[in-house]
């Protein structure tokens, strides 16, 4: 098709173009490597199954904002066999020769694909144009008090759309190129439907003005994408290279929540936490090429939606934004994100959970709350307390460990003396132990266990919190003498399974204490409930009065650890159904008391995030809000009160003790 000169032509601008585009790919990568840890190549192969769900599906964009999901849908899928549709296309350009087209049944069956191919991301991306240029919904931006880029304002728009206009060109230059092919045939491909349509109009065209429109066509076509390629790896377009890679190389975790080891005794460690872009992990700058600046995650952030500084999304831009403005690895984090919208994040997960490219900003903010309060000792002086308590007395309330056991006065709870070797280890925790509203969750609970003659022992003063709220606000010194001192008494227990009431002992005990020798079986005790009832060593007495009552699901339950079923059935089998919240299961909204925000007051915003979200169970007409997390039983109880106590709050346990015969 091509001419020699245009041959030459082509070949060369093809090479200056790849040349400007390895310079700045080889960039990236330098950043990439600039930061902390290894890459394990190996990971990818054992995860192909995955690979091929979130890539070559788009799993992941499908979980929210189905329509522009959609839309997203057909230019990727558009784009994936435009792959090989433009390959075939530079072979007839070259040759002559339309290699794919004569092959029979697959020849025509690629005919096809090509046609809808065309036709589907012309049409998607026309929608998503006038979607961002036109109807401009507020989701697609941030709010003037959120620290971003000066030039991240006007750049996404314009970068979006510069990518528009190359994928409207390309995609419709190649069509428009194909459909003055088929006129020069002279006759109509049933196989290219759409493209045969519009050939139609080209009938009574000479067929020398068919081929110079042809080289034009393939030139505007095939020509975008050579001019667009130097461009693409400062554009937000260079997602489509990043996010598999975040997916296939992305270190192993046994949830999202799960934070790095840090071995306290090693002396030679002298930087805790990210001070610096440079402190933070390989796959952490990674993010910022992956980010597809959605602002997915900051849609469901429970700090953002109530007015609070926080996020997500502007962090991963203003890396990104950095890195093209020319900056390295060595700013400070606290240029990208104000150390206000530090504190304010609840490290519920939703932004690590919703991100349709594998990011996890709530990592960075964690690991920049590692350095403020172990190397600055710079965090809200109302952590002070929580600090001195789990310092001294090993639990945050500050309560002696002699009163560790007085929440079970007067009932059968036998403690790990009395009981060496039980089936269930019961994990109290702090709050049931230690906090009024909380020990009634525990008192029903035993009620539970001693009702189905379960084998079952605590710690009892032996009992030390698990430290998930020191982790979560930096304090990683705190937590390494805790998780160590745990254990150590674990291991010398060798529990068969532990039961804990507490989803933030349930994550750190299953997924942190690994690092530190602690492998155990750990459950909910939803989870447990739902087995003796099955067994048959609890009943109920379904002949109570008609809750209505709505689940809340804590975020290191749901979320975390992907535990959404266990609670809802054991409700079930107390002739409980629930009414289901907007928001719920793996999209459920914070309470706001995680990442140790139960231990201090909330940054400035427009609301609670509490009170929101017992806003949102209030109005499914409920008379009960279930959670099954002690932090959620207080920043719930504490909303209800506000709102005039007119809901009740209570913990699964309770429920089903009160229904039990």
């Amino acid at each position: 098709m091509l001419t020699l000169a245009e041959k030459i032509l082509f070949v060369i601008a093809t090479l200056t173009s790849l040349y400007y585009t390895y310079h700045g790919v080889a960039l990236i990568m330098q950043r990439i490597n600039s930061g902390q840890g290894k890459i394990d190549w190996s990971l990818a192969y054992k995860r192909i199954g995955d690979l091929i769900v979130k890539v070559g599906l788009f799993q992941p964009v499908f979980r929210f904002r189905l329509g522009p999901s959609i839309l997203h849908g057909l230019i990727g899928w558009g784009f994936l066999s435009f792959l090989l549709i433009n390959l075939a296309d530079l072979i007839y350009a070259f040759t002559g020769f339309k290699l794919l087209e004569h092959t029979g049944l697959f020849g025509d069956a690629y005919r096809l694909l090509a046609d809808i191919a065309n036709v589907a991301i012309i049409f998607g991306i026309v929608a998503m144009a006038v979607r961002r240029f036109i109807l401009r919904p507020a989701t697609l931006s941030t709010r003037d008090t959120t620290l971003l880029n000066p030039k991240a304002r006007f750049g996404i728009t314009r970068d979006s759309a510069i990518v528009a206009t190359f994928i409207f060109i390309h995609n419709s230059m190649r069509f428009l190129g194909e459909s003055f092919g088929v006129a020069l045939a002279g006759q109509v491909d049933s196989w290219q439907p759409t493209i045969s349509s519009v050939a139609g109009l080209w009938s009574g065209v000479d067929p020398q003005t068919l081929v110079i429109g042809e080289h034009i066509a393939f030139w505007l076509s095939i020509g975008a994408v050579v001019a667009f390629l130097p461009y693409f790896p400062y554009s937000k377009h260079i997602h489509v290279f990043f996010a598999p890679l975040n997916f296939a190389l992305k270190p192993e975790r046994k949830s999202i929540g799960q934070l790095s080891y840090i071995n306290l005794d090693d002396q030679s460690i002298e930087q805790f936490g990210a001070a610096k872009m440079k402190d933070l992990g390989w796959e952490q700058i990674m993010d910022s090429y992956a980010c597809i600046m959605c602002f997915r995650c900051q849609e469901v952030c429970p700090a953002y939606n109530t007015g609070k500084l926080l996020s997500p999304a502007a962090l991963e831009i203003n890396k990104r934004y950095h890195f093209n403005g020319g900056g390295t690895t060595d700013v400070a984090m606290t240029e990208l994100i104000s150390e206000e919208a530090v504190w304010a994040c609840t490290s519920c997960g939703a932004c690590v959970d919703i991100c349709p490219v594998g990011n996890e900003p709530m990592r960075d903010i964690l690991d920049i709350r590692r350095n403020l309060s172990m190397m600055e000792s710079t965090f809200p002086k109302q952590l002070e307390t929580a600090f001195k308590g789990m310092e001294r007395n090993m639990n945050p309330w500050n309560v002696s460990q002699a009163d560790r056991m007085k929440w079970a006065d007067g009932m059968s709870v036998p403690t790990i003396e009395q009981n060496a070797e039980p089936e269930i280890l019961w994990w109290v925790g702090c709050a049931p132990a230690t906090d009024a509203r909380a020990q009634k969750t525990a008192q029903a609970f035993a009620k539970i266990l001693n009702a189905a003659g379960v084998n079952y022992a605590v710690l009892g003063k032996n009992e030390a919190c698990t430290g998930d709220s020191a982790r979560r606000a930096g304090r990683e010194d705190i937590f390494f003498g805790l998780a160590s001192q745990n254990v150590e008494i674990l291991n010398e227990v060798a529990p068969k399974r532990i039961v804990t009431t507490c989803p933030h002992c349930l994550h750190t005990i299953k997924n942190e204490y690994p690092a530190f020798g602690g492998n155990y079986q750990v459950i909910h005790h939803t989870q447990l409930i739902n087995e003796l009832v099955g067994a048959g060593k609890i009943s109920m007495n379904l002949e109570g009065d008609n809750m209505k009552v709505t689940f809340h699901d804590p975020c290191y339950l749901g979320r975390h650890n992907k535990i959404t079923d266990a609670p809802r059935t054991t409700l079930d089998s107390a002739g409980i159904t629930t009414i289901e919240m907007p928001r719920n299961g793996a999209k459920s909204f914070c309470c706001g008391a995680g990442g140790a925000q139960m231990w201090k007051e909330e940054e400035n915003g427009t609301a609670r995030v509490s009170e929101s979200r017992f806003a949102e169970a209030k109005s499914t007409g409920a008379d009960t809000v279930a959670v099954g997390c002690p932090f959620c039983l207080t920043m719930m109880n504490d909303a209800s009160k506000a709102d005039g106590g007119n809901i009740q709050v209570k913990d699964v346990a309770e429920i089903v003790a009160e229904r039990m015969k």
